[in-house]
């Protein structure tokens, strides 16, 4: 690379250390070198893909986007050293409701705000040495994308994997569209806008992602240590396998309505002899199918006040239990007895039937609807503990049946069994696997998302788009108020783009206009990273497999349940179709934490945010990233306010001097230099190598640290910047720097002599033999600043380390001044952080 005569001082030094010149002497080169582009085709060497979540185009890049994009970046440039051919992409999850509001707001088609907004970020990404391949880069909402997202919608829809079908939805008031289960958090609200969730009855799209419950529970094998457990749990529990017995009540025949009959799953069917009525969900088809004309009026009247309780208040133990007799009675399947039926809100619609048995003396709502009703509470389960129908607290713990006769005596977990035989002998059950998951509501009433590629025509029904006429787009004229909310898909309203010819019959038909949640989009990108510009085909499925799954995944763990679980039912749906050859799309994943400030999320009501852009002006974009990972463990949360990016930039300088002032040759044998150096300089080497592995960072850049103090001590009062283990330590630090801190690499790596780039030199090996070592220096940090070090046995307990540390002189009057100690991190027998106030 060319240097121009101001780079330089008359001796061939460069100038003291200025981020903002190295930044200018890097940026273009790397785009000009192409330093990392990946040749997908290449089967010479080992291939290694890490992914970052993709971005959302709401703005420029915030603090967020800063650690997890560091943290991500550090497997993919280490496996670039290790000589991996290595996959490292980029894209924007670019459809989605902000955008439509934006548009809404200013007047304007969703695309120009997000396009411009992506150009925004994607500036900003490459000044922030994300090591990228740009020839991967890919939006959702493009054309060249969108066309294949409804191809797949197509393909499930032929495996009966896309249906429609009427029910009560989440609808959010505020975003005027529907919710899928997942996208409700909390006390039942938007996960998006946070406003309360209502129930409203619509016909719409769902993926039947309950058709592969079992696989994505079973097959978390494959992931367990891979991934973090707190999602593995949540995953789980969302599923929420659940086994027991399904039974079957008649209905009795009544005025106007014939005999039917109904199932009630049950996870205690031991319990069976203490059912004294029946619940149906009052918002449910079924209980309008029950109720006789006596009682229609007032279950209207009662549905009708459903509209605004969301799921979590209607099972709230707090609330009151309300309902309505529907005149019709459920006869017992094993006494004969007459069972009056009920609609309740308490009850859900799309869970099971929509129908539960009432064992009141042993489930606690139950009971309160029992008491509420003036129904009859049976005990059948001797716990021990006071009659339910007394105390108002059902007892649901073991104990022994009674009042049971075809189980009487039998502890809870003999009678589960025993009753499931006898209802499979007498014909009226039998035992069942339940799940908490329901099937993935996708349809959206928004303008900014995948068409829905189905036509609706009056002879033929539902007709899919040929795939010859895919993609469905989206029209570009749209603006401001025709995009405004108003209960249905603007694309509602636009009858030249809705009306067309069926493709079946060739008469009047009209488009499918709601659109396809960005989840969607989500579900598959990482694969479409491989084909980004392919036109003819989803993606090669040889490709694919020889990279796939991918290596690491890093994002948010806020993702845990919707955008991972839907990504492994589509690899799931995609390995049935015979187009890749696993089943799992990731085979580790890295949940970084949040930054915060002061203890806090940042946010503008709390008036704690920081800007990005003004951390990189200050300090430059080495010294944020370095901060970011040198602050905590990628999963644990950063604090802006404990840390000191300052203290990062004069580490940077300090290390850049080091390669600045090395005078020995390349190709020195280092050997023949300081043996001490050189036995600091292997250690972290073998260090680095297993903290690297075990994902421990920020230890990697404590280790780090100690290398450039060890040099710095060697070239002022050893052999200088002659020894040739001075060279071998400079090299090293510049490739373990490289990891986190690329634009200071890369010029400490030209000033050594050695061709660019860093990046794509061989990682160093260590000699074992250099390895011995008894004692370590512990760097000592008072809020992330590098305050002290002192001299450890290798093997100290962090509890020993913590009260040495404390102990020291400078550390004390630190903690004095700044009114004691808040807390003491300690990551690891080389690393303190003292935070004090």
């Amino acid at each position: 690379m060319s240097e121009t005569a101001a780079d330089v001082q008359p001796d061939g030094q460069r100038k003291s250390y200025d981020f903002q010149e190295i930044e200018a002497r890097w940026l273009p080169f790397w785009d000009e070198d192409a330093t990392f582009a990946v040749d997908l085709e290449a089967s010479s060497r080992p291939t290694k893909y890490v992914c970052d979540m993709f971005p959302y185009p709401s703005g420029d890049l915030h603090m967020g986007h800063a650690e997890a994009f560091a943290i991500g970046d550090v497997p993919a440039r280490y496996a670039r050293l290790r000589g991996f051919n290595v996959l490292h992409p980029i894209g924007w999850d670019s459809f989605g409701l902000p955008a439509e509001n934006a548009a809404i707001k200013n007047n304007a088609h969703p695309a120009e705000w997000t396009y411009r907004n992506i150009e925004t970020q994607a500036a900003s990404f490459k000044r922030y040495a994300i090591s990228a391949d740009w020839s991967t880069r890919l939006h959702t909402s493009d054309e060249s994308y969108y066309l294949w997202t409804q191809w797949l919608f197509l393909k499930f829809y032929e495996q009966g994997l896309a249906y429609r079908k009427d029910s009560p939805v989440n609808w959010c008031p505020s975003c005027q569209t529907v919710l899928a289960n997942e996208q409700v958090i909390g006390e039942g609200v938007c996960e998006r806008c946070k406003t309360p969730v209502t129930k409203k009855a619509l016909n719409q799209w769902y993926f039947k992602i309950t058709d592969y419950a079992d696989r994505l529970l079973d097959d978390m094998e494959q992931l367990q240590g891979a991934w973090p457990e707190r999602v593995l749990a949540m995953q789980r529990n969302w599923i929420g396998r659940s086994t027991g017995a399904s039974v079957t009540y008649r209905i009795e025949a009544a005025e106007g309505a014939a005999e039917t009959s109904i199932d009630v799953f049950t996870t205690r069917p031991d319990t069976l002899y203490g059912v004294t009525f029946m619940v149906v969900a009052a918002d449910a088809q079924l209980a309008l199918d029950l109720v006789t004309e006596e009682h229609h009026d007032e279950l209207h009247r009662y549905r009708d006040g459903l509209g605004n309780v969301t799921e979590i208040e209607r099972q709230s133990a707090d609330r009151e239990r309300t309902g309505v007799f529907l005149g019709r009675y459920a006869t017992h399947p094993l006494t004969g007895e007459r069972l009056p039926i009920w609609a309740s809100d308490y009850v859900l619609a799309d869970y099971g039937t929509g129908a539960v048995m009432g064992v009141p003396a042993h489930d606690q709502r139950d009971l309160e609807f029992a008491r509420a009703m003036g129904l009859e509470v049976r005990v059948v389960l001797d716990t021990g503990e006071e009659d339910p129908s007394v105390s108002g607290t059902a007892t649901a713990g073991e104990g022994t049946l009674v009042n049971s006769p075809a189980w009487e005596g039998l502890a809870k977990t003999e009678a589960i069994a025993k009753s499931i035989d006898v209802l499979s002998s007498e014909g009226t059950g039998e035992a069942k696997v339940n799940y908490r998951l329901r099937d993935w509501l996708l349809s959206r009433q928004r303008f900014w998302g995948a068409p829905i590629p189905i036509i609706h025509c009056e002879a033929c029904g539902e007709v899919p788009v040929p795939a010859e006429q895919l993609p469905v787009r989206l029209p570009t004229d749209v603006r401001g108020e025709e995009l405004s909310p108003k209960g249905k898909s603007p694309l509602a309203g636009l009858d030249e783009w809705a009306n067309v010819d069926c493709p079946a019959c060739g008469g009047s038909a009209r488009r499918d206009t709601d659109t396809m949640d960005t989840f969607v989009d989500s579900s598959w990108y990482y694969m479409r990273y491989l084909a980004p510009k392919n036109d003819e085909e989803i993606f090669s499925t040889e490709t694919v497999n020889r990279w796939l799954p991918v290596d690491h995944y890093v994002g948010g763990v806020e993702h845990a349940i919707l955008h991972l679980l839907y990504s492994r039912f589509f690899t799931k749906v995609l390995y049935d179709m015979g187009l890749v050859n696993f089943t799992e799309p990731f085979k580790s994943l890295m949940n970084q934490g949040q930054v915060l400030n002061g203890g806090k999320a940042m946010s503008k009501s709390l008036g704690n945010g920081v800007d990005l852009a003004e951390q990189l002006d200050a300090f430059g974009v080495d010294a944020v990233r370095l901060t970011m990972i040198f602050a905590s463990p990628p999963e644990d949360d950063v604090d802006w306010a404990d840390v000191s990016p300052s203290g990062s930039a004069k580490f940077l300088a300090r290390a850049w001097r080091i390669a600045q002032e090395v005078t020995s040759e390349t190709g020195a044998d280092p050997a023949q230099g300081a043996a001490g150096l050189r036995a600091v300089t292997h250690r972290t080497i073998a260090d680095a190598e297993q903290l690297l592995e075990a994902q421990r960072y920020n230890v990697v850049v404590a280790r780090l640290m100690e290398l450039v103090n060890a040099v710095r001590k060697e070239i002022d009062s050893g052999a200088g910047p002659a020894d040739p283990a001075v060279r071998e330590a400079a090299e090293t630090a510049a490739q373990i720097l490289s990891l986190v801190a690329p634009y200071t690499a890369e010029d400490m790596w030209s000033m050594l002599g050695r061709e660019a780039s860093v990046a794509n030199s061989a990682w160093p090996a260590y000699d074992e033999s250099l390895l011995v070592e008894d004692t370590v220096t512990a760097v000592v940090q008072v809020k992330g600043k590098l305050r002290d070090r002192m001299e450890v046995p290798a093997d100290i307990t962090a509890e020993e380390l913590e009260a040495q540390a404390l102990a020291l002189p400078k550390i004390q009057s630190y903690v004095e001044a700044d009114g004691g100690v808040r807390k003491v991190i300690v990551r690891a027998p080389k690393l303190v952080n003292v935070v004090t106030g």
